[in-house]
């Protein structure tokens, strides 16, 4: 009898486990898809725009220096920076125009970040280089 008992209850437990589990990866799931992120791909040369919406969520007026950047273990590229000025609760979308470099090797990625005075804010946004050649398959045979 004991060993029906202790099998019913590992069993309740591992459903427990799979319920528990299932029930945070649907909450991440949602999180991150509310969040704009993603993986942008682009060629060697291609161009890109940025847009950032910033809020002084403070409670006076303030004014930043803000600028954004891919960064890669294999290439750099860097906006120009840009002064914001907000009053309290106010809002703006600041624009960057870029282009992939030239020198970036084929099928590295970037990620932007956001500079702002003296601090700095990694975003969920890559640019994944891939190469502008593209094979396909125009015939083939067996015999």
């Amino acid at each position: 009898m004991s060993r029906k008992y202790l099998f019913l209850a590992l069993l309740i437990a591992i459903l427990v486990l799979i319920i528990v589990f299932s029930e945070s990866s649907v909450t991440a799931a949602s999180l991150t898809a509310s969040h704009k992120s993603g993986v942008v791909k682009k060629t060697n040369g291609e161009s890109f725009v940025v847009e950032i919406n910033f809020m002084n969520t403070g409670e006076a007026e303030g004014s930043w220096s803000v600028n954004v950047a891919f960064e890669g273990d294999f290439w750099i590229w860097e906006g120009v920076p840009k002064n914001l000025v907000l009053p309290s609760g106010a809002s703006e979308t600041l624009t960057w125009q870029g282009i992939v470099p030239e020198d970036a090797r084929v099928d590295s990625v970037a990620r932007l970040v956001v500079y702002y005075d003296d601090h700095f804010k990694s975003l969920s946004w890559w640019l994944h280089v891939v190469s502008s050649a593209e094979l396909d398959i125009t015939s083939s045979s067996v015999k």
